[in-house]
This record gives structure tokens, sequence and C-alpha cells, in this order.
């Protein structure tokens, strides 16, 4: 029986594109299912009762919420390339970066932009982004997972495309290339990946959204 696999979205979430990069990694074919969160479908409410919030994943009947734990399972079903390394010790590491970037970095960011450029919240940020930074410097890669994207690089997706937007429509520059050269570079090379470039939402609808919600437009 072939895999039924669907997936609950919205189209311009970074945290659904996690999932949708992920299943582009691996040739998974699946329906998209468009979700309005201001009118939240049955069948979103039936899949994820706790959290009632996208992006959903169901693999023949059974869903999986949260997008991290979502990429986990794809890695876990799905052979071929592989999203998280085989070693246990790094798969460990793997999953403490992502954690730090869903706790303190993505945080930390949307507080500069909801505070409109605070200075105390632009340093807490940079102080949390310098900390990637020397990762990536230290480890001295094209990406977090080494030639090739992984788990690390799919949760930092925000930080990739959807930042340099938010910058662009409030004028807030939070990522220069002289102040996070490597930042800059992995970004870079990471929107130009083929699995990631097929799934990213248009970069003008993103750009009217963000200037919208913080009165830029």
């Amino acid at each position: 029986m072939a895999d039924e696999v669907k997936l609950y979205a919205v189209g311009g979430s970074p945290f659904v594109c996690r999932v949708k990069i992920a299943l582009n990694l691996k040739g998974i074919e699946y329906q998209n299912f468009e979700e309005d969160l201001s009118n939240k479908s049955a069948d979103l409410l039936k899949y994820n009762p706790v959290y009632k919030k996208v992006p959903v994943l169901v693999h023949n009947g059974k869903p999986i919420s949260e997008s991290l734990v979502v990429v986990e399972y794809i890695d876990d079903v799905w052979k071929g390339v592989p999203i998280l390394p085989q070693d246990p010790y790094e798969k460990a590491v793997a999953r403490f970066w992502a954690k730090f970037i869903d706790d303190k970095c993505i945080p930390a960011i949307f507080k500069v932009f909801g505070s409109n450029g605070d200075k105390q919240a632009i340093s807490e940020a940079c102080e949390q982004l310098q900390i990637l930074e020397n990762e990536l410097a230290s480890k001295g890669n094209k990406f977090f997972g080494g030639d090739n994207i992984n788990l690390v690089d799919i949760t930092a997706d925000f930080l990739a495309y959807w930042l340099e937007i938010i910058e662009e429509a409030t004028e807030i520059k939070l990522v220069t290339k002289d102040k996070f050269p490597k930042i800059t570079e992995w970004a870079d090379n990471f929107v130009n990946c083929q699995v990631v470039k097929e799934i990213l939402p248009p970069r003008e609808h993103l750009l009217a959204f963000f200037r919208k919600r913080f009165g830029k437009a």
C-alpha cells in the first residue's frame, strides 16, 4: 500500500517550510492543505487538538505535530538523504543547536522587531546570533550539517530567509555581512539549495505581510 501523506500548512510559515524542506529532501509526495488560521479547518482541530496550529503531518491517518518533531519523524520513516547525523553524539549536538535556535535566537529576534528596535533587545539578539556565528566559524563548513544541510540548517530557515525580509519591512537591520560574515554566507548558501529554493514562499508576499504587521505598509 502506498503511503498517504498530508500536510496541513500555511505557505508563509517558516515552521511549515521546515517540514516541506524535509519532505523535499526525501523526495516524498504529499497533499498540501492550506489553512486559514482565522478560520481553522475541522481537520486541523481534529489532528492537533492540543496546540491547534500548523504544521501537522498526517501519515496514513496518523497525525504528527510540532515542526521539529515532524522533521525527525520524516527522517526516521523515510530513508535516503539523512537529516540527522547517524552518530549518537553528533545527533545530540544537532538537537542541541536546533533547540537553541528555537528557544533563544528566534524569540530574541522577534523581541527586536516587536519593540521597534529597542537597543537592549538588539544587544540581546546579537548576543545569540554571535553564538551561532562562532559555531559556524569553528566548524568551517558550508552548512551547520557540514557539506550538506541537516536538522540545524532546516531549523534555522527563518534566519536564512525570513529575517532579511522582516529587516527590510521594518527598516531595522540586525544581520550585516561585516558583523556576521559566516551567518550571511551560510544564509546565501542555504536559500540557494535546490531543495530549499523550490519551496520558499514568494518574497514579495512576505514583505507585504510584514510591512502590514509592523505598521509600515
